[in-house]
């Protein structure tokens, strides 16, 4: 029988407020809105984003997680979801640009981390090109330089897996499995890797304490920082370009991957924009922009500081850099180290070891 309380401890979920803690330390009081509040009987999550169509379950998210880590649902029988999605990388994969699909060709752009995806509001992928999770899966699933599978030799592979025909028919109630069944399953999975458990987390609740250099490095965050990485999901949701590049080419071929959200939108303010990333477990997800280009986060901040390439596009808050002394940059690399959520790393990798 489906139970919320089950439901709540696959999930793992707590509840967070937003307190201060020290006296000289401005924290803005925030609506955090990224956590489930509650479970209704009906197992319908209440304030919790997913399509009406694909109410999260116990056993959706058991059989989207068992798809997620099955290389035989691509076309070589040897690459995963989790090929590209590690677990104890925070679901990133420590590659600039990966080489680990059916084909062996290197991608064009760095595999992102793939949790507290419900929240993700304005479209997924690097420039927004997917509009939820159960459109973006089949875009990996069939790449033929990522997972490149045929989608009915998928269905023939799990019709003639007895357990794999069980589940499915448990969870969707259809005589015959679907594509589109079998994305809403590896949805489910994903949007119930919820990454709230940080430092930072217990120290908003009063839980923590955070060093000096911590605490310092929280207010160069705010001051520098928190306009595009908002608290909460550590991200605005929204594109920027953030001064990578001057020009940008359009190989034959490519559909525009090196434009940026421009290749969705046409509009020339978001030439070489991409989604603001997440900070939560960025200590764990390097290497970082969308094609991978830093390894570490000093060199982040050396583009921020150094690198900024002027250009008609660039997001005019960083015309004129981000400037840090040495103290300063490792006050905020401590900071941005409390945004680490080792129990969601040691559950999730737990869970498949």
């Amino acid at each position: 029988m489906k139970t919320v309380s089950k439901l709540l401890l696959l999930l793992g979920i707590t509840f967070v407020s937003a307190c201060t803690q020290d006296e000289d330390l401005v924290i803005p009081k925030q609506e955090i809105h990224y956590y489930l509040p509650e479970l209704s009987s009906t197992l319908q999550v209440t304030g919790f984003p997913q399509p009406e169509r694909n109410i999260l379950s116990v056993e959706g998210v058991e059989l989207g997680k068992k798809l997620f880590f099955d290389p035989n649902i691509s076309g070589n029988g040897k690459v995963s979801c989790a090929s590209c999605h590690k677990t104890e990388l925070a679901f990133s994969d420590g590659i600039s640009l990966t080489n680990q699909g059916v084909s062996g060709n290197t991608l064009h752009r760095h595999s992102p981390v793939i949790f507290n995806i419900a929240w993700q509001e304005d479209g997924l992928f690097w420039d927004g090109g997917a509009h939820d999770l159960e459109s973006l899966n089949f875009g990996p699933l069939t790449h033929p330089d990522e997972m490149g599978a045929d989608l009915n030799s998928i269905i023939t592979y799990l019709e003639n897996d007895p357990e794999y025909k069980k589940q499915f028919d448990l969870v969707f109630e259809e005589e015959q499995i679907q594509s589109a069944t079998l994305s809403r399953a590896i949805s489910q999975y994903v949007r119930s890797l919820i990454s709230q458990d940080s430092k930072f987390d217990h120290w908003k609740k009063q839980e923590a304490s955070f060093t000096e250099f911590e605490l310092r490095g929280y207010q160069l965050f705010q001051q520098n920082c928190s306009n595009c990485h908002k608290e909460g999901l550590f991200t605005d949701e929204a594109y920027h370009n953030n001064g990578l590049d001057q020009t940008y080419p359009d190989p034959p071929g490519l559909e525009g991957l090196y434009l940026g959200r421009y290749r969705i939108t046409s509009n020339p303010e978001d030439l070489g924009a991409y989604k603001t990333p997440t900070l939560r477990n960025i200590a764990l997800s390097a290497p970082y922009m969308h094609d991978g280009r830093f390894a570490t986060l000093e060199e982040v901040l050396d583009h921020y500081q150094y690198g900024i390439k002027i250009n008609e596009s660039l997001d005019p808050q960083l015309k004129e850099g981000i400037h840090f002394n040495e103290s300063e940059r490792k006050a905020l690399i401590a900071f941005l180290g409390t945004l680490t959520d080792s129990s969601f790393i040691q559950k999730h990798h737990r869970q498949i070891n």
